[in-house]
């Protein structure tokens, strides 16, 4: 069980579940029986109804740390509603408002900038590459108040960006081996992970010093008084909650924690689903009309202008193309939780307390029982045609109490990123026969990048 398939480790499970239905079991050594399942209903009862018996556990904490330490993330019960309860504060309408017209579409200018190269000279671009920037110097801005400067040449690696990318892919096969100690030790991954990580953190950890010393100087000027900096990043949010609250202020650790926890979220997995969209839309065999409706509603509710937090509203068959790549290729493809007490789940499954719950997002997005025959293909018209599915169906923003904070951060920065790109140019894939490759990871980053070729638009 040390070798868990990692290739087509979602496509292994999809088989496993044609095989035995809606759930199964398997126990592995060093880890116990672990129950998979993929019915909306069971996961509103983990997830919702039976919420507080099921936690993210010790092994999720271990093998995570070294990226998110006690961070949101990880964190279970009363210390992850309060994390959750502060951060909430900057995921607001009047914030999205603000990121729309200050942060998004400055950074998507940039990269239309970045773009324009590329159409003059004819070469093509890994667009996968440009949304990994375009996300970071976005959420930089709003997290830490700086821009990363990833978009000021999006060809270089920025340290920061690199050492992340790797401790990510570092930890993503501690999840599918039971000794995962023994491996990491053998292949040196350990000390790659301590290394990556400590890289990150002391980014943060400078950031964080310098905002102290912004924060000191600023003090020192107005005669000794604890003064804020009038800065609303998620950054100042934490470091204010101990002055707020009269009590003691967050460790320069915690502060680390918890930044970094919304990096992944906002770097990540807006990045990918952005270019697994670009690749459905252009794939060979994709729909022509689903291009041509994009622009068309792009041209008619911009009319030659830039988004606002208003238009993006608008713009539902944008936002329905972006959700589709969601329900196929899912930003985090899988999910699993602890039962702490002894369980029975719908169906009558019962679950021992110790024993861990998984659900595939991915192959509930393939699942024709839930999606009907063309469950497999990518059709965003249907978004149009059904209600609004449920998060417990429609689960790539999670469901119950923990579902995303940044669901709408994300959709907002995808369509503003979509509706600008559509406005301006045309794409077609280096290679058109690509194949829809994942590679090993705690989110689903699109394997050897996404090439194409860029366009002005003259229609």
């Amino acid at each position: 069980m040390a070798t868990v398939p990692k290739t087509d480790f979602h496509q292994s499970q999809e088989r496993n579940f044609a095989k035995y239905g809606k759930f199964y079991t398997m126990a592995i050594p060093g880890i116990g029986r672990t129950i998979t399942v993929k019915d909306p209903e069971i996961l509103d009862h983990i997830l919702r109804t039976h919420f507080w018996i099921y936690e993210k556990g010790t092994r999720f904490k271990e093998t995570l740390g070294p990226l998110v330490g006690d961070g949101i993330f990880t964190a279970d019960g009363d210390h992850w509603k309060w994390q959750r309860q502060h951060a909430s504060k900057i995921f607001t309408v009047k914030a999205f408002r603000q990121y729309t017209n200050d942060v998004f579409v400055q950074e998507a200018q940039r990269a239309i900038s970045y773009l324009d190269k590329f159409a003059d000279t004819g070469k093509s671009v890994d667009l996968q590459r440009l949304f990994y920037c375009f996300t970071l110097d976005s959420f930089g801005e709003i997290a830490f108040g700086e821009v990363f400067g990833c978009l000021d040449d999006p060809s270089q690696d920025v340290e920061f960006a690199a050492a992340f990318d790797r401790l990510n892919h570092g930890l993503a096969g501690r999840f599918l081996s039971p000794v995962w100690k023994l491996v990491d030790w053998w292949t040196g991954n350990d000390l790659r992970v301590a290394a990556d990580r400590a890289i990150v953190r002391d980014f943060a950890q400078k950031i964080i010093d310098r905002r102290r010393k912004e924060k000191a100087e600023k003090t020192k000027v107005d005669e000794g008084k604890d003064v804020g900096l009038g800065k609303r990043d998620l950054l100042q949010l934490f470091m204010d909650i101990g002055s707020e609250e009269g009590g003691t202020p967050l460790s320069d650790e915690m502060l680390v924690d918890s930044v970094l926890n919304f990096v992944i979220a906002g770097r990540d997995t807006t990045a990918q689903a952005l270019a697994w969209t670009f690749y459905l839309m252009h794939r060979r065999g994709a729909s022509p009309a689903i291009v041509q409706r994009m622009q068309e509603e792009t041209d008619s509710i911009l009319k030659g202008g830039i988004p606002t937090y208003e238009t993006t509203k608008q713009q539902k068959f944008t936002e329905a193309c972006f959700n589709e790549a969601l329900r196929l290729y899912p930003a985090v493809p899988r999910n699993a939780k602890i039962c702490t007490q002894d369980d029975v789940l719908p169906g009558g499954i019962k679950v021992y307390k110790g024993e861990r719950v998984t659900w595939n997002v991915w192959a509930m997005g393939r699942d024709e029982d839930l999606w009907g025959k063309d469950a497999r293909e990518y059709n965003p018209f249907r978004w149009e045609k059904m209600d609004k599915p449920s998060s417990a169906k429609f689960c790539s923003f999670h469901h119950g109490p923990r579902t995303c904070l940044g669901q709408g951060f994300a959709v907002t920065e995808a369509v503003t990123l979509m509706s600008m790109f559509f406005q301006k140019f045309t794409f077609e894939l280096e290679n058109p026969d690509q194949k829809a490759n994942y590679m090993p990871s705690l989110t689903l980053p699109m394997d050897n990048g996404l090439r194409v070729y860029v366009k002005r638009r003259t229609d």
